[in-house]
């Protein structure tokens, strides 16, 4: 059961978390704004649908981004009032122990927490979908990097295809290979001189083009000459087509697919689908964890109150932005597994936040 405290608390807190929120979502928006208004004019595009497509979703995005340090602020700003107004100290007097105090704080921080892993996971992928679509046709239209010179794929378990070079503008493939393996044996491969998409599901047609098959009577080859062959096969234009913020739009019951899918395909680095993916989980329990720093922090009173405990808060902020950007280049680059790259920043500043209870005024 709540006591009267609980409530008083878990009010306060999310009452001033909510207001940060639109605070900064304000700043936010007319910053953004202020960049991008000459594109939508040039584009002619209605308020409406600008604010639709794009803002609504883009204030969703930057606070899923932000919440946790959203969380520290909110938490620092009415702990330390309460620390100046001498609530803290009348409350301890009472004979409330420090961590019965923090219990409101954790039920206030673990709600949060968890619409933040809702939003996270399912939610904030599906928006940024919407967002990234928005943003790649009217803003900023050349930020594909397209694989277009000696791509290697594999686009079925045993089905390889080599592309010397893919056009985007007709979506062509000049010199193009097919390679089926059985048991790690070559079988069969069609080369053609040009393969060009036709359009769903899969439809390509080849052009000068040879079938190479490989049997027990040896290499069987059946040149097509200047006719053209159409066929089907498990690959599509934008499969040459990345965007660098393809693992934001995909939620995660797709993107653990998604990252199967590119390993078997041996496309590249999956680390930063992986990073992305464990990342959703990782956000909510720092948001918990600067929940407890913010806590230990503002509760003492100080000399300087409130700027001193949003200087030290927002320090810390920075040094776990800093870590948590150093321990995931590590992970990018094979140095550390995408579990502990992501996962180290908080294992260490939980620690932190530990040290900052036993150490705070009680």
């Amino acid at each position: 059961m709540l006591k009267i405290l609980d409530r008083y608390i878990i009010l306060k807190f999310l009452g001033t978390f909510f207001f940060v929120v639109l605070i900064f979502s304000l700043f936010a928006v007319v910053i953004d704004f202020s960049q991008n208004v000459e594109e939508f004019i040039d584009e002619n595009l209605s308020a409406g649908y600008v604010a639709k497509d794009y803002y609504l979703n883009f204030i969703i995005f930057i606070n899923g981004l932000l919440w946790p340090l959203f969380a520290m602020i909110s938490v620092i700003f009415f702990t330390s009032r309460m620390a100046y107004n001498s609530e803290i100290i009348s409350i301890l007097n009472a004979g409330v122990s420090y961590w019965r105090l923090m219990r409101p704080y954790l039920i206030g921080g673990g709600m949060i927490a968890l619409l933040h892993l809702i939003l996270n996971h399912f939610v904030i992928p599906v928006s940024n979908k919407t967002r990234l679509d928005f943003f790649h046709s009217y803003i900023m239209k050349e930020s594909a990097k397209v694989q277009n010179r000696d791509v290697h794929m594999f686009i079925e378990p045993g089905i390889k295809i080599y592309a010397w070079n893919f056009n985007q503008r007709d979506s062509s493939v000049r010199n193009f290979r097919l390679e089926k393996f059985e048991d790690n044996r070559l079988v069969s491969f069609i080369e053609a001189a040009e393969a060009r998409w036709q359009g769903p599901p899969d439809k390509w047609r080849l052009s000068n083009y040879e079938i190479h098959s490989f049997g027990e009577e040896g290499e069987k080859i059946f040149v097509g000459g200047r006719e053209k062959l159409d066929t089907n096969f498990n690959l599509r234009p934008k499969d040459f087509v990345r965007y660098d913020a393809t693992k934001e739009m995909i939620p995660s019951h797709r993107l653990k697919a998604f990252i199967e899918e590119e390993k078997q395909r041996g496309v590249g680095n999956t680390k930063v689908y992986e990073i992305e993916l464990y990342r959703r989980t990782a956000d909510p329990f720092t948001l918990l964890i600067v929940t407890i720093i913010g806590m230990a922090v503002a509760s003492r009173k100080v000399r300087g109150g409130m700027g001193f405990h949003l200087a030290l808060g927002i320090s810390l902020g920075a040094v776990f932005v800093f870590m948590s950007k150093f321990s995931i280049t590590f992970a990018t680059n094979e140095s550390l597994s995408a579990l502990a790259g992501v996962w180290i920043p908080n294992l260490i500043f939980g620690a932190i936040a530990l040290v900052l209870v036993f150490r705070a005024q009680k």
